[in-house]
């Protein structure tokens, strides 16, 4: 009976809206499940990484799978090509702004460059005229994390400037887009990077501080929990207060 009632012309359009709206938190709590499987897969990924021994990049290990080994510690020899700088704005070092200067690094025995972030310098020092203060001669030696090529900006970030013409360089970029990096200056550059490591106390920029990486499971648990919650909340509810709108007794 009460069915009947839920489905006659007066209850007819709220029950399929209760309907669609159980449906809905059910997707969502399915969603923050997915979401949770996903994080604990990147976890494991990262854990794996971070507990492997420190990877000496050179000519021999350069062909080896590195966008597998993110977050994983890596050492290198080299020499940077400071002509081929550039730097990532919207970087922050101890709540001062600033931006962070990437170079190009030589790999001995290859034609390959590594890109190292190799930390942060202050806002009246981001012009590129200002970055030879910055310079690290000779050969030199960087430890640090492999980290991955940016393809977009993250979610309402801002895209890299788009050049005007081919005779035009850019200096500073938004984010770390590798193939477009080394496109743009004509570089064969490996498709990871470095983020170089801090080296004792530094006391000059540039400063160096590596990404701290949250392997929690997040909240995703639950909130998955909560919509599922919603959802029965709402699937039992609704017939109750059908019953009490219509004076039906209590079976």
């Amino acid at each position: 009976m009460l069915i009947l009632i839920m489905f006659n012309r007066k209850w007819f359009l709220t029950t399929i809206l209760v309907i669609i709206g159980v449906g809905m938190l059910v997707r969502l709590g399915i969603w923050q499940l997915d979401r949770l499987e996903q994080r604990r897969a990147f976890n494991a990924r990262v854990a794996e990484q971070v507990d492997q021994a420190m990877l000496v990049l050179d000519e021999n290990t350069i062909s080896l799978d590195l966008i597998e080994m993110e977050y994983r510690s890596v050492e290198v020899m080299g020499v940077y090509d400071h002509g081929e700088e550039i730097a990532v704005r919207n970087q922050a070092w101890r709540g001062l702004s600033g931006v962070n200067l990437l170079t190009p690094l030589l790999i001995p025995g290859s034609e390959k460059y590594v890109l190292v972030n190799r930390g942060w310098i202050p806002m009246e020092d981001a012009a590129p005229e200002n970055w030879s203060q910055f310079e690290e001669l000779g050969i030199v030696t960087v430890r640090g994390m492999i980290r991955l090529s940016e393809i977009d900006a993250d979610y309402g970030g801002v895209p890299n400037p788009t050049l005007q013409t081919d005779q035009e360089r850019l200096d500073l970029w938004n984010f770390i887009n590798l193939e477009r990096i080394g496109a743009e200056n004509d570089l064969s550059l490996l498709l990871v990077y470095i983020h170089q490591a801090p080296d004792g106390e530094e006391t000059i920029p540039p400063f160096r501080t590596l990404p701290e990486l949250d392997l929690t499971e997040g909240s995703h648990a639950g909130y998955a929990v909560q919509w599922f919650t919603f959802a029965i909340i709402l699937l039992l509810g609704y017939p109750f207060f059908v019953r009490s709108q219509t004076n039906m007794p209590q079976s």
